[in-house]
């Protein structure tokens, strides 16, 4: 799928949740300037021209609105990068999975490459935004487990066999 075909599905969608309006390109650059690091453009695109967040899996993405009274997306960078170097400076956090466990998206790599962070662990996803949007409208976009399975002492249905465990 081309970034313009995934523009028309989130504008859909964002339309049908009845998301907030796209953010004003000044809200973008200063959420870079905390960050540290301009947005991939994708989601430079997504922010900009279909909903100033609220676009992606089930209640989306956070928004740009740095100042605001609600959770944004330069949240995590409002005093520096992360100082225990866990998670690397230009991946943000960007949709919360519940349980301490994050997708994030890396401001470094231009086609803002996917990752992964439970209880402080990350890892790469090894996916782009634009598919992982695409499997999120899809239907099929689970949270990225290194190797595919939640480590044993997961939560998400012990008593499953490793291979049909929840993710």
């Amino acid at each position: 799928m081309t970034d313009d075909e995934i523009i028309d599905v989130c504008r859909r969608i964002a339309q049908e949740r009845q998301a907030p309006p796209p953010a004003p390109p000044e809200a973008v650059a200063e959420a870079e300037r905390v960050i540290g690091f301009a947005f991939p453009a994708l989601l430079r695109r997504l922010y900009t021209e279909v909903s100033n967040g609220g676009f992606g899996p089930t209640d989306g993405v956070p928004p740009v609105d740095v100042g605001s009274w609600q959770e944004h997306i330069a949240v995590p960078y409002e005093n520096g990068p992360d100082p225990s170097g866990r998670i690397p400076a230009g991946v943000v956090p960007l949709y919360d999975w519940g349980c301490t466990m994050w997708s994030m998206i890396d401001f470094r790599d231009p086609d803002g490459a996917m990752w992964s962070n439970a209880d402080g662990d990350c890892w790469r996803q090894g996916i782009t935004f634009g598919q992982w949007l695409v499997a999120a409208t899809d239907g099929k976009l689970r949270f990225a487990w290194p190797d595919g399975v939640p480590p044993e002492s997961e939560w998400h249905r012990p008593n499953a066999p490793a291979g049909q465990q929840e993710s």
